[in-house]
Formats: C-alpha cells, sequence, structure tokens
C-alpha cells in the first residue's frame, strides 16, 4: 500500500526536480525564437499521459458502481472477481504517475530556452497543475486500495471496520481534482500556444 507520508515525500521531490531544473537552466541562459523539439515532444507525451490517467480514474469509477450494483443485487462472487481485478489495475496507475512525472522534468528542462517570459510563465502553470494532479492520483490510488481491500475482505466474509460510504466520497473529490487540475493545465497550454503564436 502507498502511504501518505511517502507520497508527500514522493511529491515534494518532484517539486524540487521540476523547480530545481528550471532555475539551473534560467541560469544558463538558453533561449530560442520557438519552441524546443524536446519540450514539444514531453508536452505532446505528457497529455497523452495525463489524459490516460483521467480515462484510467474514470473507468474505474464507473467499474466501482458496477461493483456496487453487483453486491446489492446479492451476487458477491461476481463482485469479488470485479474487485480482485480492479486491486490488480492500481500498480498501473502509480507507473502512469511515474510516466507523467518524467515528462514534467524534460518539459521543466526545456523551460529557459522559450524566449517569451508570458509563454514561460504559462508552460510552468501547465506543469504545475500536472504535478498537483500527480499529487491528486497518488491520493486516489490509496483510497482506492483501500476500498477495494476493504471490499474483497466483506465479499469473503471476513470482518472489516472501514466505513465504506467515506471511503468512496474521498475517491470522488479526488477524481473531480484530476479533472479539475488536467482541464487547467490543457488551458495553460492553450495560451501559451495563443503566446508563442504571436
Amino acid at each position: 500500500m502507498f502511504h501518505p507520508s511517502r507520497r508527500i515525500k514522493i511529491f515534494i521531490a518532484l517539486i524540487v526536480v521540476v523547480l530545481g531544473g528550471y532555475i539551473a537552466n534560467s541560469r544558463l541562459g538558453f533561449s530560442s525564437n520557438g519552441v524546443p523539439a524536446d519540450f514539444k515532444e514531453a508536452r505532446l507525451q505528457g497529455g497523452v499521459i495525463a489524459q490516460d490517467i483521467v480515462n484510467i480514474s474514470n473507468r474505474m469509477s464507473q467499474e466501482l458502481a458496477m461493483i456496487n450494483k453487483l453486491d446489492g443485487e446479492g451476487n458477491l462472487a461476481e463482485a469479488l472477481n470485479q474487485t480482485t481485478a480492479l486491486l490488480r489495475e492500481t500498480d498501473a496507475v502509480k507507473n502512469r504517475a511515474v510516466e507523467l512525472s518524467t515528462e514534467l522534468e524534460k518539459m521543466t528542462g526545456a523551460l529557459a530556452t522559450i524566449k517569451s517570459p508570458e509563454a514561460r510563465t504559462a508552460a510552468l502553470e501547465s506543469i504545475s497543475n500536472r504535478l498537483a494532479l500527480i499529487s491528486r492520483l497518488l491520493s486516489y490510488n490509496t483510497y482506492l486500495i483501500q476500498l477495494l481491500t476493504t471490499l474483497r475482505d466483506r465479499f469473503t466474509g471476513m470482518p472489516t471496520n472501514m466505513k465504506v460510504a467515506t471511503i468512496i466520497a474521498q475517491i470522488n473529490a479526488e477524481v473531480n481534482a484530476i479533472n479539475n487540475f488536467n482541464r487547467e493545465a490543457g488551458q495553460a497550454m492553450d495560451r501559451f500556444d495563443r503566446i508563442i503564436q504571436n
């Protein structure tokens, strides 16, 4: 299980890496009239991964609704099967978070080569929103594992004192935050595009 303290340490480390790379490259004074290829590629890959993260979290929410429906119908065997399958997918969520952080690091490393200060600011805002998305994704994954483990125990007749409704509310809050941060990151990159095209 991904413990909150470890999650916080990883998020702080990501911020240090990202801001450190930005400051280091700024001091070197690299600049360009255009957008560097490294930035473009990392932006493209990061956008694809972020959208995939949004799709995964939304799909998992739908699957949780199906598990709840099966539970309500008394079909505990199928509910257990789907719960176990979904629990196996939680590693994929963490892997996508790592992949996104790698692309964000590349984008940050290329920031100083963007000549326009306004464009750099818009790009940095997008990166910051994606970092926040990663933080909320890790929280989401922690709550999801708690919920699925609790449901698995319940479906197999093991005692549990976890409040399912509370965990579901937390999961839904994280999904909303993930969607919001992804949207804000996209809006910041739209501003970036308008700036560099002028």
